[in-house]
């Protein structure tokens, strides 16, 4: 597993970023950027036929914007039951309530590339996983 120890994470101090650019020029599958004691942001890089995974966040709302390229978002009340199923692409956003079971998954020929809002936060501080596989090996993500 290779995980980045870097200090890329500029929270929980004061911090402006130009997201757009961020977004874009990021080409690891997950940086977390900024972490707050009751928000965080990521950026992400989906490969094309990648996912975000399966999973349900059931004491947080999440904010996902698409910067580029194309995905599917999937979500219900249960891990089985993805009633809510929608393309999405440059400049939408998808609102994941608390304990409302999602993917995203890339259906595009590019990189997804997306940056995510989650409160509280979610992941690492400062976490790195350059590959969904680094993702998937750590123990520290569920």
């Amino acid at each position: 597993m290779t995980v980045s120890s870097e200090p890329v994470d500029a929270g929980p101090n004061p911090f402006v970023v130009d997201i757009e650019a961020k977004t874009l020029e990021n080409t690891n599958y997950r940086t977390t950027i900024w972490t707050g004691k009751n928000l965080q942001l990521t950026v992400m890089a989906i490969k094309p036929g990648d996912d975000i995974g399966l999973e349900v966040h059931e004491d947080h709302d999440q904010f996902i914007r698409v910067e580029e390229g194309r995905g599917r978002v999937q979500m219900g009340p249960a891990e089985d039951d993805l009633s809510f199923d929608r393309e999405v692409g440059d400049d939408d956003i998808i609102m994941v309530p608390a304990g409302s079971w999602h993917n995203v998954t890339n259906i595009g020929d590019v990189d997804l590339k997306v940056y995510s809002l989650y409160g509280p936060p979610e992941h690492v501080h400062g976490r790195v996983h350059p590959t969904k596989a680094d993702q998937d090996a750590d123990p520290t993500e569920d």
